[in-house]
């Protein structure tokens, strides 16, 4: 559970900085014109600001092994895997890095198992 906490509150920041590159219309993302999912770059920012927060705020519930934290993570880090492969084509390299994070989240969130009592 240690592990999903704090790689949540990671990807929520890489996820909270994304947002704000993306709002501040940086350079570094591709423009694609034949994307099938195509939205306004300002757009994706907001999607990607706010779903961060949201993660962050998760992963730090996490922290208190809270069974609705769990599930929320499951939730917010299928969400951002969703908007992280929605965004390929905009930032590929980080896109692709951070659905393997949610990955590894899930997973953790998972398998954790309650501790026996004897």
């Amino acid at each position: 559970m240690l592990f999903a906490a704090i790689m949540l509150v990671i990807a929520g920041i890489m996820d909270i900085l994304r947002g704000s590159m993306a709002l501040a219309k940086n350079q570094i993302f591709v423009s694609t014109p034949d994307y099938a999912f195509q939205m306004s770059l300002t757009r994706w920012g907001w999607i990607n600001l706010i779903l961060g927060i949201v993660a962050v705020l998760v992963g730090l519930g996490l922290f208190r092994a809270a069974l609705w934290a769990r599930v929320a993570g499951v939730v917010i880090a299928g969400l951002l895997m969703l908007a992280a492969f929605l965004t390929i084509p905009y930032y590929p390299l980080w896109s692709v890095v951070l659905i393997a994070l949610y990955a590894f989240v899930i997973w953790a969130l998972c398998v954790v198992r309650p501790p026996r009592r004897e």
